[in-house]
């Protein structure tokens, strides 16, 4: 019994929003309860990994934000491969609209941000937190409202989502690296080369390549840039179509295989353990410093500002058509869901406070879960009544 109703959860198309929501109030249950000792305690865990004299040894929070994100954005690398290659990316007419969008939807929220936090350099290292949208949640409280919602909706907030989640990773190899190790470098670099060559010679065999991009992960990790770069990199050398076999897709099948453990562990492990923000000390005016309000302002004002104002322009000045069956509500729904910010935001604050700054990391997640918060609350109930005014 208890089974079946597991199964029939984890077919719904929002089960993965679901155990977001549910491992973020865990985390927030956890840290303000007499529980905070064993939730410290838990991600403080120290695992190490030695192979002779090559070791890496990290607490457990470390192993989830760059190993198994790592996992993430390989996925996100395959999704972006097979759009680019068949897909909504795969024409400039089907882009334009969500990637105009979605650079609109990164330049805005950062402005604000930096306008309230230009006077203080470390705190300036957080002007990228508001700019990242979460695919998986966004997603997931779109799903929530079936088919209330257009298709072609699902695929401008999709195909928008991964361009940010591009923009993303820029910005991380760009502004987030330090302390390059030329030979870690080398290391990645000569990996990359190889998968590059297996993909050139054919090779379909999907456990070759996830062995020589283990080698290349903990490279890139040793290196100083910072780990997940090299899931989207190896993703890109997983080969989409097998010239032996028309119906066999290495990439397409290991898509489909890392769906269910990205969306049900991974995700929700990460929001487990880095939403977990003690409210002792925290009033009213906590939400009114500099960086929590940054935040607050960047993701849930700029980001719909960026997105629908973005989109509203393309659209009236004909560069590119409103997505099918879709009215400017809808769109303007959809450009409030973009405002949740939640696992990426925390993964990019926790790299642009990873050494210095430390003491605004609970500013920080407080900012992103009251902007990500409004964010669902107020996507989901516009889309869900235009959905209803449609159809009346």
């Amino acid at each position: 019994m208890v089974l079946n109703l597991v199964r029939q959860f984890l077919r719904l198309e929002s089960a993965g929003g679901i155990l977001l929501i549910a491992a973020a109030l865990l985390a927030m249950i956890m840290i303000n309860t007499p529980l905070s000792s064993l939730y410290d305690t838990l991600l403080n865990i120290p695992v190490e990994i030695r192979i002779a004299e090559f070791e890496i040894a990290k607490p457990l929070l470390l192993w989830i934000n760059d190993g198994l994100m790592a996992v993430f954005f390989f996925l996100v690398g395959l999704e972006l491969k097979r759009e680019f290659l068949e897909g909504e990316l795969a024409s400039l007419s089907q882009i334009a609209l969500p990637a105009v969008a979605a650079t609109a939807g990164i330049v805005v929220p950062a402005l604000f941000y930096v306008w309230l936090n230009m006077d203080d350099a470390v705190r300036l290292r957080g002007w990228a937190i508001p700019s990242a949208t979460d695919i998986a949640f966004a997603l997931g409280i779109m799903a929530l409202l079936g088919k209330r919602v257009p298709t072609s909706l699902k695929l401008f907030l999709m195909t928008l989502a991964i361009l940010d989640d591009v923009g993303a990773i820029v910005i991380i190899a760009l502004f987030y690296t330090s302390n390059l190790s030329v030979l870690s470098l080398t290391v990645a670099g000569t990996a990359f080369v190889v998968l590059w060559i297996m993909n050139r010679r054919g090779v379909m065999s999907v456990p070759a390549y996830i062995l020589v991009g283990t080698v290349m992960w903990a490279s890139v990790l040793k290196s100083g840039v910072h780990a997940t770069l090299a899931g989207v990199a190896l993703a890109f050398m997983i080969p989409l179509r097998d010239p032996q076999q028309p119906d066999h897709s290495p990439l397409r099948e290991l898509e489909h295989e890392l769906h269910p453990p990205v969306a049900f562990v991974i995700l929700p492990l990460f929001a487990f353990a880095n939403a977990g923000v003690p409210l002792t000390g925290l009033s009213w005016s906590s939400l009114l410093e500099p960086v929590t309000l940054g935040i607050i302002l960047g993701l849930f004002i700029g980001k719909q500002i960026g997105v629908f104002g973005a989109s509203w322009v393309m659209i009236r000045f004909k560069w590119a058509r409103m997505p099918a069956g879709t009215n400017w509500r809808q769109l303007y729904g959809a450009a409030l869901l973009c405002g949740i910010g939640f696992t990426m935001s925390l993964f990019v604050a926790s790299l642009a406070f990873e050494y210095t700054g430390r003491e605004y990391i609970n500013s920080v997640r407080l900012g992103i879960l009251v902007a990500s918060t409004l964010a669902a609350i107020s996507g989901y109930l516009l889309l869900r009544f235009s959905a209803k005014s449609s159809s009346e």
